[in-house]
């Protein structure tokens, strides 16, 4: 068997035709190439990034050069398959067809040297847990803005996101060549909304059509991208004409990095001249503490910028060895204990892993894992710290977009793949289980959409099934339940889109039309005011009987803490034995689940429990339960309610004529202007608008504008909904549970 048969075993797909290739130039060419790609780097020349930003802002497309300068693909496509090709990171047929990305997608690449895990994640509000898992996973980011565009509001949802994480980022404009581009005004919109220090460190040469390339303030040159697809880089003067503004703009760079970064700042106090590559190690040292973020420029479907960009992660951004990641150490009665992880390449330390997304894939559940500690080998055992299950390795993979590439072994910082291994997202991983080690888990917003669905036929109701238990598993942002008063299936997400997706995905993968109900918003039930509660629980049937008494005050949250429940117990003395209390809670809990006013969950409420009652014989956990079962009814009857809705934060651009069609369609929906922005011919509208209130606006908006507006959405708050609204689904709710005739409807 020769050298050549082997390696076509093991090679990843994209490589083979080289390997066919007639020449032995080609084929040592691909050998290499493969040998390049499967080498372990030192823990300096790796990265691990994310491409995150606002919807259609360019994040594929720009993955989709990234890819292609640093040798990973052999040609360029585009996002919306134009070539009936699809870019390489869109792999799911779905995404070719509408032009967005619904999964994250990893993939990994060399530059100079230096090994690139990325990431390419959605922009779409819908799949913001998309986002989010990778960024928990992540060690440095790429936030995309549209030029025109500029902060949009799914920019300012993945700010939030980097700041929960803590995770440093390059802001990277693109789209330098669509009409009305203005990077200047972008960079505004950064340092106003986002309120964090941002600068250029480079600057465009050409607007629009007449887009040349762009300028290195800190080296002071101009950069060129020649060739067909803008794959050769020549530098040149900067223009003349722009040298004046260079070298303001390069000074305003140093004021703002002198700012938050002492040695630098000591230079420019003592009036010294800060050399090249001082200037650069403290953009790094403040990039890395998330103190100073600096601002690149191009256009990736123009082939412009994407060089320079990949020269600034490497230069700017973190290697693992660089971020502090932690694990909890878990002991009974006690506070859990933060253990830094040792990020070294080595197997001195035992494994430690975080499980952060789940796919089906062609040979079953394919597990995303984040090394952070340690080494893994094939054949190694590894224990789920969740569920104690023990798991042995067949097989380990890397991943480039649906493609996987066997590897023998991973290392601190690498992003990997397992098959077979059954388990959730969050999950930790350990080699030694004695250790008790676990990595804080992921964030996962509530869902805020809720609509019936059912298989078209009933004989498809096993893959119906199949379907539903895949995609609850994968998303956890996506929930399926019965309604036993409706007597329906309901399906929760993030918004119509998603349920949408899901639909599709349904019929394509699984064969299996169903039909999607009126979309049902997931409203809240509260109390305006306190209302104080004296239950007392008593039952004598013959034999052991059951006595319970509750006494105390149920109160409203504040406002911000309005999508929350807390328990207190506030008592002392005998009255309630301890363990009891547990008991009290789950009541409480329980009656939280289905509020009497609506029937929807309650939520912005304190149960404070004061004082009660025992016996001796006859009270029990079941007994104080119940207690707490009346008790919430006393207050339902005697205290006063108000139902809460998700409110919106909306977004309208469309061109100036529109304008005041727009605001009138947002405020018949009862919404709140928050704020407008103008900018050559096009208008921005900020709102905030109920949930329920939004349904079917997308049409609405494409009709009235001619097809030009566009509108993005993301959860804002709870706040309370107008009496109308309230009045119609309490009495919704009374008919439903025949407490009311229902009403018999109109004739036309």
């Amino acid at each position: 068997m020769t050298v050549f048969t082997l390696l076509r075993k093991n090679i990843p797909r994209y490589l083979l035709p080289h390997l066919r290739s007639k020449t032995l130039e080609a084929r040592i060419l691909c050998m290499s190439s493969y040998a390049k790609y499967a080498e372990h780097k030192n823990l300096e020349h790796i990265r691990n990034i994310g491409i995150s930003a606002h919807i259609d802002s360019g994040k594929t497309t720009l993955t989709e050069r990234i890819l292609y300068y640093t040798g990973r693909i052999e040609e360029m496509h585009e996002v919306k398959g134009k070539d009936n090709v699809g870019a390489t990171m869109d792999s799911m047929e779905l995404e070719r067809q509408r032009g967005i990305t619904i999964q994250s997608a990893a993939t990994y690449t060399l530059w100079k040297d230096h090994n690139i895990n990325i990431i390419d994640t959605p922009g779409h509000v819908d799949f913001t847990v998309e986002v989010e898992r990778a960024l928990r996973v992540l060690d440095g980011a790429i936030l995309v803005l549209c030029a025109v565009g500029g902060v949009q509001s799914q920019t300012l949802t993945v700010n939030r996101q980097m700041k929960r994480y803590n995770v440093p980022f390059l802001a990277f404009i693109n789209k330098l060549d669509r009409m009305g581009a203005n990077p200047e005004r972008v960079l505004f919109q950064l340092r106003s909304k986002l309120h964090h220090n941002f600068a250029f460190i480079q600057l465009p040469i050409g607007l629009e059509n007449d887009s040349k390339g762009v300028v290195d303030l800190i080296h002071r040159k101009a950069l060129y991208f020649e060739g067909d697809n803008g794959n050769i880089v020549r530098e040149d003067e900067i223009p003349s004409d722009m040298r004046s503004l260079c070298e303001d703009k390069r000074q305003e760079l140093i004021e703002h990095v002198s700012n938050v970064d002492d040695i630098l700042g000591e230079m420019f106090l003592e009036e010294k001249t800060p050399s090249e590559e001082d200037i650069k190690n403290a953009i790094r040292r403040s990039c890395l503490k998330r103190a100073f973020t600096p601002v690149l420029v191009g256009t990736a479907l123009k082939n412009k910028g994407v060089q320079p960009l990949l020269d600034a992660v490497l230069r700017y951004l973190p290697h693992p060895g660089e971020v502090k990641n932690y694990a909890l150490r878990e002991t009974s009665g006690e506070e859990p204990e933060k253990i830094l992880l040792d990020p070294a390449r080595s197997d001195a330390n035992p494994f430690v892993g975080l499980a952060f997304k789940l796919e089906a894939g062609r040979f079953g559940q394919l597990t995303y894992l984040r090394s952070y500690q340690g080494m893994l080998k094939k054949g190694d055992h590894i224990f789920n710290v969740r569920t104690r299950k023990k798991i042995r390795l067949s097989r380990l993979v890397r991943l480039h977009a649906n493609e996987l590439e066997d590897v023998n072994e991973v290392y601190a910082g690498d992003i990997f793949a397992l098959f077979g291994v059954d388990c959730a997202s969050g999950d930790t991983f350990v080699t030694d289980p004695k250790l008790q080690l676990s990595m804080e888990s992921i964030f996962v917003p509530d869902p805020v959409v809720s609509m019936s669905i059912k298989p078209n036929n009933s004989k498809d109701r096993d893959n119906f099934s199949k379907a539903v238990a895949r995609f609850t598993k994968e998303d956890p942002t996506f929930r399926f339940n019965y309604d036993p008063d409706n007597k329906e299936t309901l399906v929760s997400g993030m918004g119509e889109l998603h349920l949408e997706i899901y639909a599709q995905r349904m019929e394509r993968e699984y064969n299996c039309p169903v039909t999607m109900g009126k979309p049902k918003v997931s409203f809240r039930e509260t109390l305006t005011g306190p209302c104080e509660f004296d239950y007392l629980h008593k039952k004598q049937s013959g034999g052991a009987g059951q006595f319970a008494r509750v006494v105390g005050i149920m109160e409203p949250l504040p406002p911000h803490k309005n999508t929350l429940i807390e328990f207190a117990d506030e008592t002392s003395g005998p009255n309630v034995p301890k363990q009891f209390i547990p008991g009290v809670e789950k009541g409480f809990l329980q009656m939280c689940e289905k509020g009497l006013l609506s029937g929807h969950k309650l939520s912005g409420v304190k149960f404070r429990l004061q004082d009660g009652a025992h016996h001796i014989v006859d009270s029990s956990e079941l007994a104080f339960m119940l207690a707490a079962h009346g008790a919430v009814k006393e207050v339902f009857e005697r205290g006063s309610w108000q139902i809460l809705e998700p409110v919106m934060f909306v977004e309208v651009t469309g061109p100036d004529e529109f304008q005041g069609i727009v605001m009138g369609q947002l405020t018949k929906r009862h919404g709140l202007i928050t704020g407008q922005d103008a900018n050559d011919g096009w208008f921005t509208v900020y709102a905030e608008v109920p949930l329920n209130e939004m349904f079917g606006y997308a049409g609405e908006l494409r009709s009235s504008t001619q097809g030009k507006g566009e509108f993005s959405m993301e959860y804002s708050r709870y706040s309370p909904t107008i009496p109308k609204v309230q009045e119609e689904l309490i009495l919704r709710y009374q008919e439903n549970q025949g407490l009311v005739p229902q009403q018999k409807k109109k004739k036309n």
